[in-house]
């Protein structure tokens, strides 16, 4: 989504007259429903006056056509400045400008494209414009079918007008050569240098550039189950994004420091990357030839990724090795593995093994066993009574090992087409977070449907195209332990509509292609994504002048509200919070599973109506 467009004319003019950061600002509440900080306001005023001294030159044809704050598809990327046309050659072409108001950066030579620079008043680290520039024309090339299909020829390059250059200045220091070779960086005084460079790749206008960038198809997303076996050969099949990339690198610094034990924590909601930088800290980490694993409690992932590293031609003892259960280290010694990565830590227990009577407690035996721990966090995500991996259990750990803590979060989102506003839509109307911000954009497929029947065949069209949308219930009904093997056996029934669980006899339920004709709950979808999701919302969640929440409408056979009528019997108030939270962050999980849309039925009358009024449709 492109929220200023125009051709070059038209764009001196807006600057010449200073209307420019005030149609920026009007276009970006229109079209991202986004009210603009005064800080980005300032910054507009300030690089769009550097902008025009640029676009003045007269070797930029004047057809030549104008995009600012062009948002990146299935992120809340957005690019600040896009020039396009025609090269010579008559070839579709862009250049991508990443605008910066730095004046000083310093380098970090132990990391690869990190920099430091003064953001917000204090020194931190970030991506060298480069990077981000180059990253960013990479997303767009991954997700964008018609800039591959019209093979539109996309040049970035960084631009900071503020910066003085000095000699051997650390910006253009040789370790960051290899991404100022694939993005040129531009300070202030190199007006004419950057003209140049545009005009070499826009020799002539052409408004289909733009429009095939800005309307073009968005392929579905890169899913991680199927490029698992690729990124185990060293493929880099993600590119890592600003605190993504920083994140990373500062994970195997912190690796390869091991003086003292030490965790880091890293937070993330749904759809901001914490397994797809787990895996690629895997890999990156198997590559310096250190003992590490990936952990998990919840089994349906790792069964996934077994599922498709078999088929790649992993050995399944090597595979067994790299993915383990949260309760594989009740026995472990101290420091027995160099690092352990804990994706979804939000749901480990104290005890281990099939009948909980195993081990002492999941978080302090992690930390135990390994040199250095990273633990990927949500606390909005625990939904179980046995779910105790909460920031605040780590730290507590963390105390009692001496351990030395390092503490960092993912804001970006990548999930529900990188729409933040359906994140905190959700938030806002399950009452999570009242002052979450409930304006939200329709830029991510959602409805309320009138019943079962029609969000059933909204999946089953949406999974006719890569198998890669399914069905997810609350736990409100019994699983019927005669049928569990049989999809004909419906345990949710609802009125003339039936379904069944997901079946016990698979547990690759998320990738089996017959999967699609039965509802998987947040035991067999948590940790893993899909394009689209239909979501049932039992009767555990009603609307009463607000969200009611009835623990009591669980199925018998839920396990993880276990404990909590004789919790109920002793403590009235602290059982009803607790069946609160997890019943809302079931039903949040869940809501966040598609990357592309999502389906809803409800079965409460008066909930389906307050959704339906909530999105204003």
């Amino acid at each position: 989504m492109i929220v200023y467009q125009e051709a070059k004319k038209q764009f001196l003019h807006d600057v010449r007259l200073d209307l420019i950061e005030d149609k920026i600002e009007q276009k970006v509440q229109e079209k991202l429903h986004k009210k603009t900080a005064h800080n980005e306001f300032l910054s507009w005023m300030n690089s769009m006056q550097y902008m025009y001294k640029v676009m003045e030159d007269k070797d930029i044809p004047d057809e030549s056509m104008i995009a600012i704050e062009y948002r990146i598809p299935n992120s809340n990327k957005r690019v600040d400045f896009i020039v396009s046309g025609e090269d010579d050659l008559g070839r579709e072409s862009a250049v991508v400008i990443e605008l910066k108001q730095w004046q000083q950066i310093e380098k970090v030579e132990t990391k690869e494209a990190i920099v430091k620079t003064r953001l917000q008043g204090r020194l931190v680290e970030t991506t060298h414009p480069s990077y981000q520039a180059w990253s960013y024309v990479s997303m767009i090339e991954d997700y964008n079918a018609d800039v591959r299909k019209y093979n539109i020829n996309l040049q970035p390059c960084s631009y900071l007008h503020n910066y003085r250059l000095s000699d051997n200045d650390d910006l253009i220091d040789d370790c960051y050569k290899y991404y100022i070779d694939k993005a040129p960086v531009f300070t202030r005084g190199d007006t004419e240098k950057l003209a140049r460079f545009i005009s070499k790749y826009v020799k002539k206008g052409n408004p289909n550039v733009l429009y095939h960038i800005d309307s073009g198809r968005i392929v579905p997303s890169k899913s991680l189950q199927d490029n698992l076996s690729s990124m185990l050969r060293g493929n880099k099949e993600f590119t890592l994004l600003d605190e993504q990339k920083v994140i990373f690198e500062r994970a195997l610094e912190i690796v390869q420091n091991q003086d003292k034990k030490k965790v880091y924590i890293i937070h993330g909601g749904p759809g901001t990357g914490k397994t797809v930088l787990a895996i690629n800290l895997l890999v990156a980490i198997l590559n310096m030839s250190q003992n590490v694993m990936y952990i998990t409690k919840n089994s349906a992932p790792r069964e996934v990724y077994r599922k498709k590293l078999t088929e790649g031609k992993y050995r399944k003892a090597y595979i067994d090795n790299l993915f383990k259960g949260s309760g594989s280290f009740t026995e472990s010694l101290s420091d027995d593995f160099d690092c352990l990565i804990v994706d979804e830590a939000h749901r480990l227990n104290e005890k281990s093994g099939m009948f909980q009577n195993l081990g002492e407690n999941q978080v302090k035996e992690i930390i135990n066993a390994a040199k250095t721990s990273i633990f990927f966090v949500d606390d909005f995500q625990m939904v179980t009574m046995r779910d105790i991996g909460s920031t605040n259990e780590i730290k507590k750990w963390c105390r009692f090992f001496d351990a030395e803590v390092y503490e960092d979060e993912l804001v970006s989102q990548f999930r529900c087409n990188g729409s933040d506003s359906y994140l905190s839509w959700i938030d806002n109307v399950l009452e999570i977070n009242p002052e979450a911000n409930d304006d939200f954009d329709y830029d991510y497929d959602i409805r309320i449907c009138d019943n079962p029947e029609e969000v059933r065949q909204l999946i089953i069209e949406k999974n006719k195209l890569n198998n890669k949308s399914r069905m997810v219930a609350g736990y409100c009904w019994d699983w019927i332990k005669e049928g569990k093997n049989n999809s004909q056996i419906h345990d949710i029934q609802i009125g003339d509509f039936g379904m069944s669980w997901n079946l016990g006899s698979s547990s690759t339920w998320a990738i089996d292609p017959e999967s699609v004709n039965e509802i998987g709950c947040i035991h067999t979808c948590q940790g893993l994504e899909f394009d689209y999701v239909g979501v049932i919302i039992g009767e555990d969640m009603r609307y009463d002048n607000g969200i009611i929440t009835d623990f009591t409408k669980r199925a018998k056979t839920d396990q993880s509200i276990k404990g909590l009528k004789g919790l109920y019997k002793k403590d009235k108030e602290t059982a009803l919070k607790t069946a609160d939270r997890i019943i809302k962050n079931t039903y949040r999980t869940l809501l966040t599973r598609g990357q592309k849309g999502c389906y809803i039925y409800c079965v409460d009358e008066k909930l389906k109506e307050y959704l339906k009024g909530r999105l204003n449709k």
